[in-house]
């Protein structure tokens, strides 16, 4: 079951949420609140995608250290300090969030002292807010430390195909240095590479064309309006449309700060790690885009696609390889862990908002619908062919169990 809710967007809730830090709700905690703000802060610095998830990564990651090193509910992982039972969780927060965006983020350095400021004021003068303080930031020194060259540093050298002196489009497709990072869980971006996309004279790509050519052009008469909406939506792949989800989740009554901690570092770094991995195979496999494929419909050697002169898809094409679709690929990865993290539990209602969709919300009964819901939106987004879009969740929940099997043992 699906429900739909229309609102205005705002482009920055930064304000409204320094002033919800002075009183937290029962179904809400500090690490919770803290992620709206930062990944606000992340989508108003104009990272794109890839680099935007690596500092959700890193903030969480800090986070979690900070807190577990205070409450002591799990063994410590990676990163260990000392226990510190007295200290202010809600210090060791903001310090760590913010010590961690201050670096990774100095264009934003207003926002990000005036929300950790803010948030400061607002808790008791004494040792446990000074220890906290401490803990966060040194959790994240250490994290920073870890993460400093782990190959985002690395400046990209992509080549583009041609022949001298021929003209080819002048955009560099993004991150192509991705595969070459450091994994946080991964053994290796290589690690769960699927096999090839379908060959082109075979009936797979011809019905796999023909669906995205019919559904996913920009003026379709075959898709409908429920369709449209869906594609409209998950245009968006910045965080908050996926940490939206996981918040259904995270604010489930019962649930201790350290839980949402560590839920949060679990997620950032598995969909961190998804990206090193689906960028891995976009690379390798270097899969042509439906909108270049259908323009060219006539050269693929197969009789069953007629190409389609002047087709242009409902979204703009993202500048990187086609396959595997790594919208589809994030959804797996957080739908295994959410799944995980709920266990024998009933799954609460997953709902979430668009920015790309003037804020519109929508929710879903269970992660299967969620996950395809995702799956046929980038394929009515015209972006994406079906094999691709199911190899993609399927990649991402063998990403996402891997990395629960990984913390099980942490």
């Amino acid at each position: 079951m699906i429900s739909i809710k229309k609102s205005g967007y705002l482009g920055s809730r930064i304000s409204y949420l320094i002033l919800f830090l002075t009183s937290f709700s029962s179904q809400a905690d500090v690490v919770s609140e803290w992620n709206i703000i930062t990944r606000d802060i992340v989508v108003n610095s104009k990272l794109y995608t890839p680099p935007a998830n690596r500092v959700m990564a890193i903030v969480h990651t800090a986070v979690y250290a900070s807190v577990n090193s205070i409450t002591q509910e799990y063994p410590h992982g990676s990163f260990k300090l000392n226990a510190h039972h007295e200290a202010s969780v809600e210090a060791a927060v903001a310090a760590a969030s913010y010590t961690s965006l201050l670096k990774l983020l100095p264009n934003q350095q207003d926002a990000i002292k005036t929300a950790y400021l803010q948030a400061l004021s607002h808790l008791p003068e004494g040792k446990a807010k000074q220890a906290g303080a401490a803990i966060g930031k040194k959790s994240a020194e250490l994290v920073l430390a870890a993460r400093n060259f782990d190959g985002a540093e690395v400046a990209e050298t992509y080549r583009p195909y041609t022949r001298a002196g021929v003209y080819v489009p002048t955009a560099i497709p993004a991150v192509p240095h991705w595969p070459n990072r450091m994994p946080w869980l991964l053994n290796s971006p290589a690690q769960f590479r699927p096999g090839p996309p379908p060959a082109l004279n075979s009936k797979e790509w011809a019905k796999d064309y023909e669906e995205v050519k019919l559904m996913g052009a920009k003026n379709s008469s075959k898709r409908n309006q429920q369709q449209t909406d869906m594609a409209k939506f998950w245009e968006a792949t910045l965080p908050p449309i996926y940490h939206g989800v996981v918040h259904s989740v995270a604010n489930q009554a019962g649930r201790s700060v350290t839980q949402n901690a560590r839920l949060f570092a679990k997620i950032t770094q598995a969909i961190d790690d998804a990206m090193l991995s689906v960028f891995d195979a976009k690379y390798h496999y270097g899969f042509w885009r439906p909108i270049t494929a259908i323009r060219n419909g006539d050269i693929d050697g197969n009789d069953a696609t007629e190409k389609g002169e002047g087709w242009t898809p409902f979204i703009p094409t993202p500048m990187h390889p086609e396959y595997p679709c790594a919208h589809c690929v994030v959804a797996g990865t957080v739908g295994a862990i959410l799944k995980a993290e709920v266990g024998n539990g009933k799954m609460p209602l997953l709902t979430t908002n668009s920015d790309t969709a003037k804020g519109a919300t929508r929710s879903w009964s269970s992660i299967e619908a969620f996950v395809q819901e995702v799956s046929d939106a980038r394929i009515y987004d015209g972006v994406h062919y079906r094999t691709s879009t199911d190899i993609g969740s399927a990649m991402g929940e063998k990403i996402g169990e891997f990395v629960v099997e990984k913390y099980l043992k942490n």
